[in-house]
């Protein structure tokens, strides 16, 4: 399904159960020893699937360890991103060469908690999921825009090795048909600098099926700046 939200260069592999022959290297045993079994199979699933991906790009399987604030340390020329809920698992990997950065995020469908929605939103967000909500009521879209806020950080943390708060990006999302559509995420704060020139924020996808909603983002290295920009401009709400 995520496939659906990414450009060529991507691999994905995803897993809606986990599977048993999904073992874990001594290395990542460490990291999760301890953890109940709920985080236990996310955690080696999520890696079963990261390892997969690898291997269709003609890597070995190796371990896959958690580095600062726990942003998954892939192998040297590779960009990528994991993502889990109750009842999936994704990994989505690329060369860098191809991708400059990539950022997914998987939740279920479902209506945030109230007191949730407004700590992870900013004003006009809501003004505009309010608009949404009114023409589109099929999608959750407060739990999709937590969703895209998500694939923001996991996208921006490999370029910038820093902590992007809720508030420091501001998501515009268009109404979408069939369940799917596009989204722009506009930075409040510095952006990365790519090829010498600081990004505004991001575009990104998103879709809706089987009781998930799925977000992505992916950078290409060709015209990193100018799509970022373009995609920033002029995003109408339906």
């Amino acid at each position: 399904m995520i496939e659906e939200l990414l450009p060529r260069g991507a691999i994905a592999v995803e897993a809606v159960s986990d599977p048993p022959d999904a073992v874990l290297f001594p290395e990542e045993e460490a990291l999760i020893g301890r953890a109940v079994p709920k985080r236990r199979l996310e955690f080696t699933t999520v890696r079963h699937c990261a390892r997969t991906a690898l291997g269709r790009l003609g890597l070995p399987a190796v371990p896959i360890l958690t580095g600062e604030r726990g942003a998954p340390q892939w192998p040297d020329g590779i960009v990528g991103s994991m993502t889990h809920c109750a009842g999936y698992r994704a990994a989505v990997v690329a060369h860098s060469t191809d991708l400059v950065t990539l950022g997914v995020d998987a939740e279920p469908h479902e209506a945030l908690p109230p007191d949730v929605l407004d700590t992870v939103t900013l004003p006009q967000e809501r003004d505009r999921l309010a608009q949404l909500a009114a023409t589109r009521p099929d999608v959750h879209w407060d739990r999709l825009l937590f969703s895209a806020k998500e694939a923001v950080y996991k996208a921006w943390f490999p370029l910038t090795r820093r902590w992007l708060d809720f508030d420091e990006a501001d998501i515009t999302f268009d109404g979408g048909r069939d369940q799917s559509g596009a989204f722009d995420a506009r930075l409040l704060v510095p952006g990365p600098v790519v090829g010498g020139v600081s990004l505004p924020g991001f575009a990104g996808r998103w879709l809706v099926r089987d009781g998930l909603l799925f977000t992505a983002i992916a950078l290409p290295v060709e015209g990193a700046h100018s799509s970022a920009a373009d995609s920033l401009q002029g995003v109408a709400l339906a």
